[in-house]
């Protein structure tokens, strides 16, 4: 399951893990104009990881998720 709400500076997706096996906890992204940051909050830290993509990377991302193995580079950037 998933959400998506639009606020002032970014978009928000929460990713909620389901189902029977080992669940993790929710993934949220947001994207902002030129970042898009991924958090998860660790229950054995009690911490908030994140994680800050450029847009440029968050495209390469996209597109590995579709490619087999190997090294890529996009044309036109």
């Amino acid at each position: 399951m998933f959400s998506i709400e639009h606020e002032f500076d970014a978009t928000v997706v929460t990713l909620v893990d389901e189902g029977a096996a080992r669940l993790q906890e929710d993934v949220i992204v947001h994207a902002f104009e030129d970042c898009v940051t991924v958090e998860q909050y660790d229950p054995r830290t009690d911490r908030v990881h994140r994680v800050t993509l450029s847009i440029t990377q968050m495209r390469d991302l996209a597109a590995a998720l579709r490619l087999p193995e190997g090294v890529y580079t996009r044309d036109g950037e």
